[in-house]
């Protein structure tokens, strides 16, 4: 970004410009001909000389150093102003924005309330109760200030976590803190700088006007308190609005400059990857929330080690208090080494089952009842630092929609490494070469290039593989895979489908398949399960189910297959259909 914003000619005029300032505000003691509080009231109102290049005030003081020994404290007010709205802001934005709920709710009433105040009058109102302190003034402006980033951060981050990517950060185990800090916190970056460009000027420019307005210091060189002393001698020596007003007036303008040229930059990403694609499906982590207590003795006997469910009913609240049951008390189990298919068509509870068994069910959803063991230990119910402790090392998950569970912002080997390294506990290195023998294992070529490649320049077959490799990366017992092939062109299906089935003949693996594709099933599956509005319907072998069905929705199923359909004429233009008849 610094590259493309010296290149856009408004972004180098305005950082040149503001620089400038900076540099001559810092090196105000050399620069200065004298102490900005040394007076000689003999020279009053002297003009410019030698040694006083931009003359001298009304009480004899040289006015470049007052400019310059002004600007720090100036800039020092904005800075604290901005330092404090930041603080309090953008946690509060990313906390409010992440995680919603009650923090959100109290937040924006907060923040609704602190707007509605209007600036000038509190903070002339401070004035009188905490004395004439311009620097105790600006933590109040600062707190004036804070909405503007609290609202900008929050609405971003409300609409980010969604997105696949993120879900697929917090499946591979990473914490909230880190999924924040790593794929939330990048995508506000470039707003929170745009922001904190327009609210220095705005910060400056209040703290300027308070001073004209006589709050403060008189003693205290600053740019505000120079124009208040040059409107009281305007008849006399007009000429003293010049300098401060021009000073004012370059900051100001360089900082909307900087803006709007930042805003310019971050929109033009020709050549960068996208930051953010619209969101597929979007599977939101739900909260933690109360569940019917599991019945231990469910079962008991027959439960399969690696993955089994009892029960199992999910609920979504509705916005009347009620509740509606969109599964209802299912079964079922997944062995070691042993592929489960779970078919059903769109919104039988086919992804609801899979996102129970990984705690991430979508927001106002909870599992109202019923047992679901994952290696033993029971997840309903559980908190979610525990479940994240399952997440990557037992229990992994392959999306659907490859592209969209990538983020945009990394590359592929940064996303790699980073559940490795986090979960495992391993260094960059050793976390980069298990990655590169991940590529290789899911067959990818030149593994070492696509560890440096951006999503978008890959492809869909290749992004389904990289998925494969990073659930693969924290070598867990049960691989969750939903709808694994749907995006893929039909060679691409075959090979993926080849590669589920060699990772789990030669890691043991146990495979929850989430599927609408007999097809599929028929290829990888041992076992199949058939969803129907919620419910189970039918279980069994795949070729029994697939041939001797017992249940008449798997019949329908089976018929709605088109392998034995006859095939259609060719197409014909309409005239010579009309011939015909």
């Amino acid at each position: 970004m610094p590259r493309r914003l010296l290149r856009n000619p408004l972004g180098a005029v305005s950082l040149t410009v503001l620089l400038l300032l900076v540099a001559a505000v810092l090196l105000a003691p050399l620069l200065a001909p004298q102490d900005p509080g040394v007076s000689s009231l003999g020279d009053a109102f002297a003009g410019p000389s030698g040694g006083h290049p931009l003359g001298m005030d009304s009480a004899g003081r040289d006015i470049l150093s007052r400019i310059l020994y002004g600007g720090r404290n100036t800039f020092g007010g904005a800075l604290i102003a901005l330092a404090i709205a930041l603080a309090l802001g953008v946690p509060s934005g990313l906390l409010a924005g992440y995680h919603g709920g009650r923090f959100d709710s109290v937040a924006n009433w907060a923040v609704n309330l602190v707007m509605a105040l209007p600036a000038m009058v509190v903070l002339l109102a401070s004035r009188a109760i905490l004395g004439p302190n311009v620097w105790v003034l600006m933590v109040v402006l600062g707190v004036l200030v804070t909405p503007s980033f609290f609202r900008l951060v929050r609405g971003i981050v409300a609409n980010v976590r969604g997105e696949l990517y993120v879900d697929a950060a917090k499946v591979s185990g990473l914490s909230d803190t880190r999924i924040v800090a790593r794929h939330v916190l990048i995508v506000v970056r470039g707003p929170i700088i745009i922001q904190v460009a327009l609210v220095a000027g705005l910060a400056i420019g209040l703290q300027a006007g308070l001073e004209f307005l006589g709050v403060g210091s008189g003693s205290t060189a600053t740019w505000g308190a120079m124009l208040n002393e040059a409107f009281q001698n305007i008849q006399r020596e007009p000429e003293l609005l010049l300098w401060p007003g021009l000073a004012l007036g370059l900051t100001n303008g360089a900082l909307v400059l900087l803006a709007t040229a930042l805003r310019d930059v971050l929109e033009d990403r020709t050549g960068e990857p996208a930051r953010r694609r619209a969101p597929g499906r979007r599977h939101q982590a739900a909260a933690a929330a109360a569940v019917a207590a599991p019945d231990p003795d469910a079962g008991a006997d027959d439960r399969a080690p690696l993955l089994s469910i009892r029960g199992l009913a999910v609920a979504y609240g509705r916005p009347d208090g009620t509740e509606k049951e969109v599964v209802h008390g299912i079964d079922l189990d997944v062995r070691p080494g042993e592929i489960v298919g779970l078919v059903g068509e769109s919104g039988s509870g086919k992804t609801q089952t899979a996102f129970s068994v990984l705690g991430i069910l979508p927001e106002g959803g909870r599992i109202s009842r019923g047992s679901v063991l994952v290696a033993g230990q029971e997840v309903a119910g559980l908190p979610e630092r525990a479940h994240r402790a399952l997440r990557g090392r037992t229990v992994a998950y392959i999306p659907q929609e490859p592209m969209s569970n990538l983020d945009p912002a990394f590359t592929i080997g940064s996303q790699l490494t980073e559940p490795m390294r986090y979960v495992l506990g391993i260094p960059r290195a050793e976390a980069a070469r298990r990655a590169v023998d991940l590529l290789r294992l899911v067959e990818i070529p030149e593994p070492e290039q696509v560890m440096r490649r951006y999503p978008h320049e890959i492809s869909g077959g290749m992004a389904q593989r990289v998925l494969i490799a990073g659930a693969m990366s924290c070598d867990p017992e049960l691989l969750v895979a939903d709808e694994p092939t749907t995006a893929l062109d039909v060679r691409v299906q075959a090979e993926v489908l080849d590669l589920l089935r060699r990772l789990q003949r030669e890691r043991n693996l146990g495979v929850l398949l989430v599927t609408h594709n007999l097809g599929v099933v028929a290829d990888v599956c041992d076992r199949v399960t058939v969803m129907n509005a919620g419910r189970i319907v039918e279980t069994g072998d795949t070729e029994q189910v697939l041939h001797a069905p017992r249940d008449p929705y798997t019949r329908t199923l089976l018929d709605a297959v088109l392998d034995d359909a006859p095939a259609r004429a060719p197409w014909q233009p309409r005239e010579a259909r009309s011939t015909k008849a």
